[in-house]
């Protein structure tokens, strides 16, 4: 039987590259050659134990994480078109059972009976040399779309959920609280809309990278401006902003929270109410996986400053114990390439 390296996560804290067998390709289904992977805040949460689908059921060690990645097809199983066969792909996260009344509205992010590549329900993550997927759940890559474009396609689907159910019209102003990966995202997406985009965070070291990008207004909360917020959007893991981000914002407008913080959130309903504004909250990058390609591709947004290293699979546990490579840039998010 073949065998590969893999990142396994044995317990809080505890990591090993492993030689596991390597995937097969089944039926419906493709084998892919990993090239890129991202490291997201879920993968640190899961290191330290915290994530709650831990504590749930729906996950338990040990696994394998990574569901930000990109690759090519190295081989397909039954009924699947050869021609996937060296196609450089991306692919959803959310894997939904495909027969219940939320898959068959088209909302298989949100079945309940959901796999979660590298999350929920035991399925393998990318942080291997390859990665066994679905051929539905497959997204193809333009050419224009580069590996570290390919791996930032899956943040980058839930930013654009994010900013297009903030409605924003050219000139409206928007406000992103939290200057991370996802915030930094949908800043780019939204400004790319046409609107007015300020940004909110709280580490010196976001804050000042967030400035290079080239906003028009990158804030702290001592020094944040009062001005009308058409959409205030709630990026963060503070467990305070989205009471704030309901404060902030004009009446009749809207706030957008796709920032989960580690321990519960409030909001006062009152002020909702009596604002007129619509709360819409985000999850997954399921339904904006195929805009956010043609985004990347088109040359409208370009995140790739965002990233500011890529290591190899040695590397992912130093970076989860939340040690930055040698060299690193200042951008928020660091890369894998499972060939190195």
């Amino acid at each position: 039987m073949a065998a590969m390296r893999a990142f396994v996560l044995t317990g809080p804290r505890e990591v090993e590259v492993q030689e596991v067998a390597a995937p097969v390709a089944a039926p419906g289904s493709v084998v892919i050659d990993v090239a890129r992977v991202g490291v997201c805040g879920t993968d640190v949460e899961f290191y330290t134990g915290e994530m709650q689908y831990l504590h749930e059921g729906h996950a338990r060690f040990p696994m394998r994480l990574g569901h930000e990645w990109m690759g090519t097809v190295a081989a397909v199983g039954d009924g699947v078109d050869p021609a996937w066969i060296g196609r450089r792909v991306t692919g959803d996260t959310m894997l939904g059972c495909g027969a219940c009344r939320r898959c068959l509205r088209g909302d298989q992010h949100v079945c309940e009976f959901r796999t979660e590549v590298g999350i929920r329900g035991g399925f393998p993550g990318a942080l291997a040399e390859q990665l066994a997927m679905p051929v539905t759940a497959l997204h193809a890559l333009p050419d224009s779309v580069d590996d570290t474009l390919g791996a930032l396609v899956e943040p980058g689907g839930n930013a654009l959920r994010a900013a297009r159910a903030a409605q924003l019209s050219r000139g409206d102003r928007a406000l992103v609280l939290g200057p991370g990966t996802i915030g930094l995202l949908v800043g780019m997406i939204a400004r790319s809309f046409g609107a007015e985009v300020h940004l909110m965070g709280r580490s010196p070291r976001s804050v000042e990278f967030a400035r290079t990008l080239g906003f028009d207004g990158v804030w702290t909360e001592a020094d944040l401006p009062e001005l009308p917020w058409d959409a205030v959007i709630d990026a963060s893991n503070a467990p305070n902003l989205p009471a704030t981000a309901l404060d902030l914002v004009e009446p009749a407008r809207r706030v957008v929270y796709v920032g989960l913080a580690g321990s519960p959130s409030r909001i006062d309903t009152r002020t909702l109410a009596l604002k007129d504004v619509t709360a819409v909250g985000i999850l997954s990058a399921s339904p904006g996986l195929a805009g956010t390609i043609e985004l990347y591709a088109s040359g409208a947004v370009d995140p790739r400053p965002l990233v500011a290293a890529t290591v190899g699979l040695d590397g992912v546990g130093a970076i989860l114990a939340g040690e930055r490579p040698e060299g690193a840039g200042r951008g928020p998010k660091l890369h894998v390439d499972p060939r190195g």
